[in-house]
């Protein structure tokens, strides 16, 4: 299980919390991006944020009301930044087999070039606290979902899904597996977990499953004429 403890492979200048420029709101979201990727989120108090970020513990209250809402307010960037850039590549494909492709890969992009927000998520997103609440179902997450859903629907809609699934169903195997494959190579990568794979791989496999859930080409082609 989890502690907070797992920290990037990193130089200890990683530690060093960039709170210069921004305004007040974005520094603190950057410092606490920062403190509770490398110390863990129970292992951060808002007071060693807000020292951090060159601020007072009355101004982060002031804009996220708590910890929980500041990691909340986290997610929600993160997300909304990864719809955003999902929505803008697969716009303007005519297949919907290529948007999801396109959507699949963009969070993969996206979160290998945030490691922060990917340790985040992987790690912090899932976790029921002591407020009761699973931060990781913010309006952020849940766009994204809306977008994953139009497109699994418009592929029902041409007969490319077999007719027995749900839609919700393929995405929550496929958004599952996808999450749990990235967590296992991260744990791999810090606390020598088995999962010997690559991301090549990791795509390779989503492949794979995602054709389990289709009808066969030339069936597909039979059902929309």
């Amino acid at each position: 299980m989890y502690t907070g403890n797992v920290l990037p492979k990193s130089t200890p200048d990683s530690l060093r919390t960039p709170s210069a420029g921004g305004s007040t709101h974005e520094r603190i979201l950057r410092v606490a991006k920062n403190l509770f990727a490398n110390r863990g989120y129970e292992h951060t108090s808002t007071s060693a944020i807000a020292r951090a970020a060159g601020t007072s513990e009355s101004q982060l209250m002031k804009h996220f009301g708590s910890k929980a809402g500041l990691l909340e307010a986290i997610f929600i960037e993160g997300w909304s930044t990864i719809t955003e850039c999902a929505r803008v590549a697969a716009d303007n494909l005519p297949n919907p087999l290529d948007k999801l492709q396109v959507i699949s890969e963009t969070i993969l992009k996206q979160l290998e070039r945030d490691t922060e927000l990917k340790l985040l998520m992987l790690l912090e997103g899932r976790r029921i606290r002591k407020e009761g609440q699973m931060v990781a179902l913010t309006e952020g997450f849940l766009g994204f979902i809306g977008l994953v859903d139009g497109v699994l629907e418009e592929m029902r809609s041409s007969g490319m899904l077999l007719p027995n699934l749900s839609p919700h169903a393929v995405r929550s195997a496929l958004i599952g597996m996808l999450e749990g494959m990235l967590r296992d190579r991260f744990l791999a990568e810090r606390l020598g977990f088995p999962a010997n794979f690559n991301q090549e791989q990791l795509r390779e496999m989503l492949g794979l499953v995602l054709r389990a859930f289709m009808v066969a080409q030339g069936s597909a082609r039979a059902t929309s004429q």
